[in-house]
């Protein structure tokens, strides 16, 4: 009984092992083809990804050229592209509409009624303000910089100090203001004024830190004019 015992105890565990053997195989077979899945989705994903930096890069193509053999990559902190697309009537419109309905809601929901005298264009308002208070969203360095770099031989810094500046608090969306101050050693190369205080605004009109925002205008005339050296001051309340 006891080496019959055994042989059925062997057949049962033959008999699990080919079991668990053809498992093994299924789950295998299983997680190739799970493999195999993830890889073409990972590969359409890489594809669109490059083909985004590829039309990112064509955009400042311009600005590459002219800085010429000293060119540096192209910055990962700048947009190279708008970030929200530039409001036609109708797209502006639609836009509006739909934000009107969301501050009519936190009209409500704080307790107010937007329904009375004063409240009743505040949703629509605000709506329009937070566009404008976030219009940088809708610019890019190259249109900002357009044609308004010039070959020049000076080799002096260049300063433009106290820009007004204005942005939002991307923690609570309060504004915090203050001024800013750009200086840059030219390398030949030097840009209109009026573009650096255009430059600081297309990064102050978007929700910021202050970090951040310091580092993007400073990094934005670096990719414009590659200069020997750039210089940001930012004091805000």
């Amino acid at each position: 009984m006891s080496h019959t015992s055994l042989t059925n105890d062997d057949s049962y565990r033959s008999e699990f092992n080919r079991n668990a053997f053809i498992d093994s195989d299924t789950s295998s077979y299983d997680r190739v083809q799970v493999t195999k899945d993830d890889n073409s989705n990972n590969n359409l994903v890489k594809k669109e990804q490059e083909e985004k930096q590829n039309e990112g890069e064509k955009k400042l193509s311009h600005l590459q050229t002219a800085r010429g053999p000293n060119a540096r990559r192209v910055s990962n902190v700048i947009d190279t592209h708008a970030l929200r697309e530039s409001d036609t009537l109708t797209i502006r419109d639609k836009r509006v509409r739909l934000m009107t309905v969301n501050y009519h809601e936190l009209l409500e929901q704080i307790g107010e009624n937007p329904t009375r005298q004063g409240l009743l264009k505040t949703p629509e308002r605000a709506a329009e303000a937070m566009l404008f208070f976030t219009k940088g969203y809708e610019e890019n360095l190259q249109d900002v910089v357009g044609d308004a770099i010039f070959d020049e031989a000076y080799d002096e810094m260049v300063v433009l100090k106290n820009i007004d500046i204005f942005s939002l608090c991307e923690h609570h969306l309060v504004p915090f203001y203050g001024k800013v101050s750009v200086g840059y050693l030219p390398k030949n190369r030097v840009i209109g004024l009026s573009k650096i205080a255009r430059i600081v605004e297309i990064f102050s009109r978007r929700l910021q830190v202050q970090e951040r925002l310091t580092k993007q205008i400073a990094e934005a005339i670096d990719e414009a004019l590659n200069p020997q050296g750039v210089g940001v001051i930012i004091e805000c309340v």
